[in-house]
């Protein structure tokens, strides 16, 4: 048993698969909107990481993003299609590292469904820029950190764990498989 979860009285550890893992994903990303989005070999001075917000959690636990034909994000991804996303829904619960793999598309209609006025900040000639691309994330496994009843009861039983000296924690992890 972990050092930190020696006197954790409830099950606070969690694996999921398949549909679960699934949902835990969605019910994270929608909840956080953007994610940290790593790439391998960064060519540029982020060194491949750079917040990205996701346009999409589909139901088989794919996650679609636009971007620039010309980023540097798009080269990396032609040279390993690796990445790494790093989610945060809130400041005490919601987190999550997932990792699967990218690739490209150019298809204008998925463009369309996945628009959004306010990207033609990033897209001056607006859905129909030619440099608009459309990044499918597939995940392949993840670790997530939650808690089970949300952060008002969370933080209640944090509080009454220390005051009557007793581990109470609402927290739950675990791995995520898709």
């Amino acid at each position: 048993m972990d050092s930190i979860n020696r006197n954790q009285p409830e099950q606070n550890r969690l694996d999921l698969s398949g549909p679960e893992a699934v949902q835990r994903l969605k019910d994270i990303v929608d909840d956080a909107d953007t994610c940290f989005f790593v790439t391998q070999g960064g060519i540029g001075p982020n060194r491949g990481m750079r917040p990205m917000s996701v346009r999409e959690a589909d139901d088989s636990g794919q996650l679609w993003f636009l971007s620039a034909s010309d980023s540097h994000k798009n080269k990396e991804l032609a040279a390993n299609p690796a990445v790494k996303l790093y989610f945060q829904r809130g400041s005490h619960s919601g987190f999550l590292e997932v990792e699967g793999y990218a690739d490209v598309l150019t298809d204008r209609e998925r463009i369309h469904e996945l628009w959004n006025f306010m990207l033609k900040t990033w897209f001056t000639e607006g859905e129909d820029d030619p440099r608009v691309t459309v990044i499918r994330f597939i995940p392949r496994r993840g670790y997530y950190w939650d808690n089970k009843h949300g952060d008002a009861v969370a933080g209640a039983k944090v509080m009454v764990g220390a005051v009557i000296g007793k581990t109470l924690d609402d927290s739950i992890e675990g791995t995520l498989t898709f």
